[in-house]
């Protein structure tokens, strides 16, 4: 079993047997092609990399926007130009879902770290700030690595796992999973078994 490359549409809700409402995020997943086998003999370890979003003018080194490779457990029967489809998940229950999460720009660290802010009354003057910023003045001499300040915030590799596959519907390409996805309506999203 591989992996597939899909797009965000979008959220919704299903509602269940029990009359219970589930948050579902709903992926569209347009057949991948496979473009390249790795084997253990040529290229020490089986994989396959696979295709998603054709380009509307392919061009001589490239056919696909997104290119993804793909670790399997042995080496695979299908061949380059094979389609992996969303029936490929059809007996799966569970995913590992992995996206680039929204960027929010330059951040401070009340909203980047969950800092608490200073006392708001006049004499105050701090309201925002950060705080002391060095840990050791006389010993070190610097700031040291890894310290929280303000900054990017967002825009990272987000992965979720075990996440819950609610449906698979084969005529539109769409996998539907409970939860939120991380990025926003059109991130690329790599689906895998857990």
């Amino acid at each position: 079993m591989t992996g597939i490359l899909g797009r965000k549409v979008g959220m919704t809700r299903v509602i269940a047997d029990d009359g219970g409402v589930i948050p579902v995020s709903v992926i569209e997943c347009s057949p991948n092609e496979i473009t390249q086998i790795k084997t253990t003999e040529k290229d020490g370890y089986p994989a396959l990399i696979l295709g998603f979003d054709e380009l509307k003018k392919p061009q001589k080194t490239r056919k696909f926007r997104h290119l993804a490779e793909f670790k399997i457990e042995s080496e695979s029967e299908q061949k380059k130009g094979d389609k992996i489809s969303v029936a490929e998940f059809s007996e799966i229950k569970l995913v590992k879902v992995s996206g680039i999460s929204k960027g929010k720009g330059t951040a401070g660290v009340i909203k980047r770290h969950n800092f608490s802010r200073g006392p708001e009354s006049h004499g105050s003057h701090h309201h925002r700030q950060p705080g002391s910023s060095s840990g050791a003045v006389t010993g070190t001499g610097r700031v040291p690595k890894g310290k929280r300040f303000p900054g990017r915030m967002g825009s990272d590799k987000v992965t979720k796992r075990n996440v819950p596959l609610v449906a698979v519907d084969l005529e539109k390409n769409l996998l539907v999973v409970k939860g939120s996805l991380p990025g926003s309506v059109g991130t690329l999203i790599r689906i895998e078994a857990n």
